[in-house]
């Protein structure tokens, strides 16, 4: 491949390996790095590229370029898409250090508040840029990844991005701009907030939202999570047609009428998971401590306390242990009532 404009993918797993293949199945160079069970998956099936309003693309072995655990695979690289999860920050901040040229371009694909800041840090002689995934991917195995649920990719504005803005849009990735992206990283944390909740449960999204206690589980994280932003005085940007501090009234509706008011959040797969519960499956870390733990140390920031968010981060971890992943609605429920009324 030439590899001039050419798109790198930094930790190509189910996030990475979706924004990378669409590009490569409308002709662009891309190369992706990750590791060795992904690229024998890729290299025995190519890719298969779905979403839930039936679109399907294909992409062969031979056109994918994969690189196994080779940050030095990245150097040539115009654009670099960093995807992998946030306990690899670090680790993937110093190994592109070493690797990346003065000026290079990466934006920071990943949950969190703070990713695109520590990878800024370690490696200071790139343009690093905060970005936002706004759905779900799903792999099925045998190099099938599955988008689950709809929006659009959002990333800092930035001057850098003119020449890469044609060559997202070509690939069916829109690439939005924003001047806020804190804003929208806290909406996105708020969202997020479910991912705990979905792995601990143990049934796809959509059955999940369609059950008000469930709801109320994600309300009552969610109201912590606006009630510490408001406190900080850190806005929250709206990524659903409500505006985010309406979002736990709107959970709290009786079934009926959100599945009324709601239509577009429940514009999910039916067989679409949480990455947390995909984590959990695969018996990796999870991200709760960037996502509920976040909120717990804002809490503790400004002498405050999350005690929702606090004991759904103990459960993931002690689920993370071979601990229950099966809780019903009304208990969990119960469960976190009980943590908030003891705090």
């Amino acid at each position: 491949m030439d590899s001039s404009g050419r798109i790198c993918i930094f930790g190509a797993g189910s996030v990475g390996c979706y924004l990378g293949g669409q590009p490569i199945s409308a002709g662009a160079s891309v190369r992706l790095i990750g590791r060795e069970t992904q690229a024998r998956q890729l290299q025995s099936h190519g890719l298969t590229l779905s979403n839930l309003r039936g679109g399907l693309k294909k992409v062969r072995a031979e056109q994918i370029d994969f690189v196994v655990d080779n940050p030095q695979a990245a150097a040539d690289a115009a654009l670099i898409l960093v995807t992998v999860k946030s306990a690899a920050t670090e680790h993937a901040g110093r190994s592109l250090a070493a690797a990346l040229n003065a000026g290079s371009l990466v934006i920071s694909f990943q949950n969190g508040l703070d990713n695109a800041a520590s990878l800024q840090r370690l490696i200071p002689q790139c343009t690093v840029l905060a970005g936002m995934v706004p759905f779900n991917v799903l792999s099925r195995g045998e190099g099938a990844f599955h988008q689950g649920s709809e929006g659009r990719l959002m990333v800092q504005r930035d001057a850098a991005l003119a020449p890469h803005l044609a060559q997202f849009a070509a690939a069916g990735l829109t690439l939005e701009p924003h001047d806020d992206m804190p804003a929208v990283q806290r909406g996105k944390l708020l969202l997020n907030l479910n991912n705990a909740i979905n792995a601990l449960c143990g049934v796809p999204l959509k059955t999940e939202l369609s059950q008000r206690s469930y709801r109320r589980c994600l309300a009552a994280a969610q109201r912590e999570g606006l009630r510490l932003f408001k406190a900080m005085q850190q806005p929250v940007a709206a990524l659903t047609p409500v505006p985010a501090h309406w979002l736990p009234y709107l959970l709290e509706l009786p079934d009926f009428c959100f599945k009324l008011a709601a239509n577009r959040m429940l514009a999910i797969d039916p067989l679409a998971r949480s990455s947390m519960w995909e984590d959990l499956e695969a018996g990796r870390i999870s991200e709760a401590d960037w996502l509920n733990g976040e909120l717990v140390r804002l809490a503790a920031r400004i002498g405050s306390q999350a005690p929702v968010n606090q004991r759904l981060l103990e459960l993931i971890r002690a689920a993370e242990r071979g601990g229950r992943r099966d809780w019903q609605g009304d208990e969990l429920l119960a469960h976190l009532q009980r943590a908030s009324s003891e705090s």
